[in-house]
């Protein structure tokens, strides 16, 4: 994983995931309901780009699913495409789009 799993910070008040970089921003946005998380779009600024930031961000948002007992719902191509490189770790968390 990345330098930036760490760096991870959840922002309900936003309801996003994040990684602040100066006076960039990397978020991965996200809906709640009552026993759902839905992941709806990912955001790396270009100059971010390539570094592991898009993908420690979908790792933050599916251990805090997992954490909550929280089903994800993959809206994001991106995570979509996470979650289907890394099927065995996080299938069971993971709801029908």
């Amino acid at each position: 994983m990345s330098e930036y799993t760490d760096q991870v910070v959840n922002n309900p008040e936003e309801y996003r995931f994040e990684v602040v970089s100066g006076a960039l921003v990397s978020k991965l946005e996200y809906r709640l309901g009552r026993t759902t998380i839905a992941l709806v779009h990912t955001e790396v600024p270009e100059e971010l780009q390539d570094q592991g930031i898009g993908s420690s961000l979908v790792v933050a948002a599916l251990q805090h699913a997992r954490e909550k007992g929280l089903k994800v719902l993959p809206y994001c191509p991106f995570v979509a495409a996470y979650i289907s490189r890394h099927t065995d770790e996080w299938q069971d968390i993971v709801g029908e789009v």
